[in-house]
């Protein structure tokens, strides 16, 4: 084989190994995100079933029932819709109704997002990002409310 022949298919080989290592962690990378939903997004959009992802808003006044055990469910709203939640293990300490929170889990086919981790983080003024990104969409927030 001559030397420019050589070069070429080596080059050509270099870059089949890289376009299907680039594919690899894409594919992985892919596997690996967990995507942000609002309430409204969920009730609007097509969202898989069964793939893990975070949903985030306010926690709705008078809508927290203990479950037995450790069992609980809640609504997320983001004030334009709501999405019922259940989630089994002990609540971060500064949860309660009518502050913000994510929650990272699996929406099941009868529309109850059956959450895996429950997180909220704040003091009187803060709002999670996503959470308060969500709100901003849905007409609902204000930057003088927190932030």
């Amino acid at each position: 084989m001559k030397p420019k022949k050589r070069r070429l298919v080596i080059i050509l080989a270099g870059l089949s190994l890289f376009g299907l290592a680039t594919g690899l962690v894409l594919a992985a990378f892919d596997e690996g995100v967990t995507y942000f939903y609002s309430p409204t997004d969920l009730v609007e959009k097509q969202v898989p079933q069964g793939r893990m992802l975070r949903i985030g808003g306010l926690v709705e006044e008078e809508s927290l029932v203990r479950g037995e055990g450790l069992t609980v469910t809640f609504r997320v709203t983001d004030l334009a819709e709501s999405v019922p939640v259940q989630y089994s293990g002990i609540l971060p300490d500064l949860f309660r109704e009518g502050q913000g929170v994510v929650a990272v889990g699996k929406l099941e086919q009868d529309g109850v997002f059956v959450a895996s981790e429950v997180l909220a983080k704040h003091d009187e003024n803060y709002m999670p990002p996503e959470a308060a990104e969500a709100l901003k969409k849905a007409g609902q927030w204000t930057e003088g409310d927190g932030q």
